[in-house]
């Protein structure tokens, strides 16, 4: 870690349109009172046509920041307007994180992190099967399959509504993936090890349709990004069945430490303190 980032004393950001609702703050204000850092972190609302300015902003110290999140709409545009980039945001061609070191803006994508750091920490195994399948084939999803491929599945079935939309992914990253349109999702689902949801479906506890989860392989895993319910439609189809399944509330709390430990120097951990600070949160907001 280079010591030309000041980041003690310091404040980070998540910017976003719309931002109000983000949970960011309450995470990396608990990370910050507990490691006893004298920092800040809060919400910016830029809305698209202001972006390329306030990175100017960041990138010419006008701003008071060290760094931040980037989420939506703004990770094509943060990973376009960043000096340096890893391997890992050139295939995506989004970030999510960003920080000044060296005099240059660098950045990073954390998704795929905190999706499989979830996974590892709720379900150690997860990814010793080799046959996924992939529900959506948004923005969300791109990091994810990226993980995926990277763990080793030897088959990641990608099922959108838009078949163009899932054969890009497929073309994207490779001869792992395959595109299916909906149609073909119930046999897709037929003996695989791991399902994912990526979609925004039984979001806000919104009606999701029913799937043939008994169908999956003995053992298998079902993991949903959505964590708003906790427990959506889809994984209580799979516990009901009797799945393994992890919620999505985890891989926000992972993709927010490497972040953390950019900007103020100190590695934070997930704890249990952490996630029930932010389902209080949750409930309260319900």
């Amino acid at each position: 870690m280079s010591d030309s980032r000041e980041t003690i004393n310091h404040h980070a950001f998540v910017v976003g349109y719309p931002i109000k609702h983000s949970r960011s703050p309450l995470i990396h204000g608990y990370w910050l009172k507990t490691l006893g850092i004298a920092g800040g972190y809060e919400k910016v609302d830029v809305a698209p046509e202001a972006f390329a300015d306030f990175i100017a902003g960041l990138k010419s110290g006008d701003l008071p920041f060290c760094g931040g999140n980037v989420t939506i709409p703004h990770k094509e545009a943060a990973y376009r307007l960043a000096d340096d980039t890893d391997e890992l945001t050139d295939e995506l061609g989004a970030a999510n994180t960003l920080w000044l070191e060296d005099g240059k803006l660098k950045a990073t994508n954390t998704d795929g992190i905190g999706f499989t750091a979830n996974l590892d920490d709720c379900r150690p195994g997860w990814d010793r099967g080799g046959r996924a399948v992939v529900l959506g084939a948004g923005g969300a999803s791109r990091a994810i399959i990226q993980a995926l491929r990277e763990r080793g599945f030897s088959e990641i079935h990608v099922v959108n509504r838009s078949l163009d939309r899932a054969q890009e992914l497929a073309d994207r990253f490779g001869p792992k993936v395959h595109a299916h349109a909906m149609a073909d999702l119930n046999e897709v689902m037929r003996k695989a090890d791991f399902f994912v949801n990526t979609t925004s479906l039984g979001m806000g506890g919104e009606p999701a349709p029913q799937l043939p989860f008994d169908t999956l392989a003995p053992g298998a895993v079902v993991t949903d990004i959505v964590y708003v319910p906790l427990k959506t439609s889809f994984l209580e189809q799979a516990e009901r069945v009797g799945l393994t399944t992890v919620d999505g509330l985890g891989m926000l709390l992972h993709q927010a430490v490497p972040g953390f430990e950019k900007w103020f120097g100190k590695r934070p951990v997930v704890d249990d303190t952490l996630r029930a600070l932010i389902i209080a949160d949750m409930e309260a907001h319900a």
